[in-house]
This record gives structure tokens, sequence and C-alpha cells, in this order.
């Protein structure tokens, strides 16, 4: 029996002004996986990562267009590989341990393998930071179903299925919120493992606001809601027009029992526009709802046009392969 070519492995790392962190980030991962390709995608940075990338052997591409979504949009379209490992650039993120997470996703046929992040560092993981992760991936739970612990990580491996049928619309950090639920709505097989995280390097900053881009993210997890759960997201407003309808709506019903009068026809009207309004909700759910699978259907039959490589060997053989 003949061997199989290697599958070919790509480290995609985003940058903006990581020049403190960047040669180690290279270097750890041309350890850990001699045979992969290392990218660094620059966003605009203003001091000398790009040359100390170049220097540490890492091929550098640039995006103009500034924001962490932008950036992972290009490096999906440009990359060519059949296993994408997507790395912070802050140096927080044990490289060590890739190896067993490609060698997870060859084993057990996934598409996205999810480095959940565990430490003892109480600056590596702020307790703002923490608690805002918690509070997000119960939205997730709760609106889209089955989720992981950590959909905030930026250290996530994926099957070369699942980087050629996304389609990447956030600009910013919410992008591994996408990352997550679009892995959900097509009900890919995923994982998560722990992995260590570790402090920033002195000298080295996040460009993470908590407040501003902890919003932004609810934001995008409710827009997501909308567009990918229409029937769910306007129900919601068919319910509370309903309810308001009929709540204001009682009292007018006993006084005309009671007197054969309506006394109050702006509230009568009131309660009429609320129910119509309601079912107008509730048509647009329905309508979109259509829509949107024939959408979601359209996902998957790109999802399906690329090849899954590694069901065509044991699974074993896979893992000694990407180990």
């Amino acid at each position: 029996m003949t061997d199989s070519p290697q599958p070919r492995v790509a480290v995609l790392v985003p940058c903006f002004n990581e020049a403190t962190t960047i040669a180690a980030i290279v270097r750890d991962f041309r350890a850990a996986l001699p045979d992969a390709h290392i990218y660094v995608f620059d966003n605009n940075s203003t001091d000398d990562t790009v040359r100390i990338a170049r220097n540490a052997g890492a091929t550098v591409r640039h995006v103009p267009t500034q924001g962490k979504g932008s950036v992972v949009r290009r490096m999906f379209a440009d990359v060519e590989a059949d296993a994408y490992i997507m790395v912070d650039g802050d140096d927080t993120y044990d490289a060590s341990a890739a190896p067993a997470m490609v060698a997870t996703l060859w084993a057990e046929g996934l598409d996205m393998v999810v480095g959940s992040r565990v430490t003892e560092e109480r600056a590596a993981y702020r307790f703002g930071h923490r608690f805002g992760n918690r509070l997000l991936t119960g939205c997730v739970s709760t609106l889209f179903g089955r989720t992981f612990k950590d959909i905030l990580s930026g250290y996530r491996v994926f099957s070369r299925r699942y980087v050629k049928s996304f389609a990447a619309h956030s600009t910013g950090f919410e992008i591994e919120t996408e990352l997550t639920i679009h892995a959900l709505e097509l009900r890919m097989p995923v994982a998560e493992v722990e992995t260590v995280y570790k402090s920033r390097p002195q000298g080295s900053f996040s460009k993470l606001s908590t407040y501003r881009d902890g919003l932004r993210i609810l934001f995008t997890i409710l827009r997501l809601f909308k567009s990918e759960k229409p029937l769910g997201f306007y129900s919601l407003g068919f319910l509370v027009c309903v309810l308001l309808s009929v709540g204001l709506a009682v009292p007018l019903v006993l006084t005309w029992l009671q007197s054969g009068l309506v006394p109050r026809l702006p509230t009568a009207v009131l309660c009429t526009a609320l129910m119509l309004f309601g079912i107008v909700l509730l048509t647009c759910g329905i309508i979109l709802d259509a829509v949107t699978k024939g959408r979601i259907e359209q996902k998957h039959f790109a999802y399906l046009s690329v090849p899954a490589v590694w069901l065509d060997e044991p699974a074993a053989q896979r893992s000694q392969v990407a180990a």
C-alpha cells in the first residue's frame, strides 16, 4: 500500500502591531509543526511586525481593510491547505498543543477544533473578559443550541471544508462568534480541547476593548439570530405584540360586556394595530425562514463540494501523519 501525500498544514497569524511577540510565534509553531507553512497577515501595523515576521521565516501578506474579521476573510480566501491553524499574534497560546489539535481534527474527521483557554495567571484572562465570555457563550447556547465553553478563543484548527464554505461578514473581534455559529448552523462535527493560556509578554498590549467589543459581539449574536433563525426572532416580536394587544383589550371587553359601550376608542384602535403588526411580523418570519433554509442549503452544498481528505484512510493512520 503506497503512502498518501502528507496533508498540508497552514498556520495563519492575524497581526496588528505585534513586533514584540511575532518572532516567538513563528519560532514556536515552526518547532511544533516543522512542515507547516506559516503565514502572517499584517493589518496596517505601524511597528516592525512585518520586518520581524519576514526575518523569522514567515510568509507575510498585507490586508489594508482594518479589523480582525477582515483579515480572517482574506486569510481563508488566499491560503490553500488541508488543515488551517488560526492563532492570535500576541503569544498567549501554546504552540505545542497544535500537533494534538491537528491530530484530533484528522483522527475524528472534524471540521473545527477550538482551543479552550485554561490559565492559572490572573493577568492573562481578566475577570471582565472571563465574565463576558461566559455571558456571551450563554447567549449563543440559548439561541443556537449546542455550543462551546469558550466561543471567543482565538486558537482554532479548521478543515479545508470549513474554510472554503465560510463567508465572513464580521469586521472586528466578533469574528470568533461568527466562526462558532457557522459550525453550529451547518451541524459540523467539532470538538474543544483545553489549551494553556498565558499573559502577554511585557511591552505587548491588547487591542480588545472589554465593553466596546463586548457590545459588538452581543449585537453580532442578535444579528445572526435574526438572519439565521428569523422565525424564532420574529415570533418573539409577534408574541410581544399579542400580549400587549390582549392586555390592553381585556378592560375594554369587560366594559363593553357591562355597558355595551366602548368609551376608549383610541385604546381599541391601538389594540387592533398591535395585533395586526404582530401578524405581519409572524408572516415575515415564516417567509424569511423559508429563504434562510434555502441559503443554508446552499452553504451546505458549498461545504460538500470540498473533498473530505481524511476520510480515505483509517483514522489512526491520519493521526500519526498529523502528529
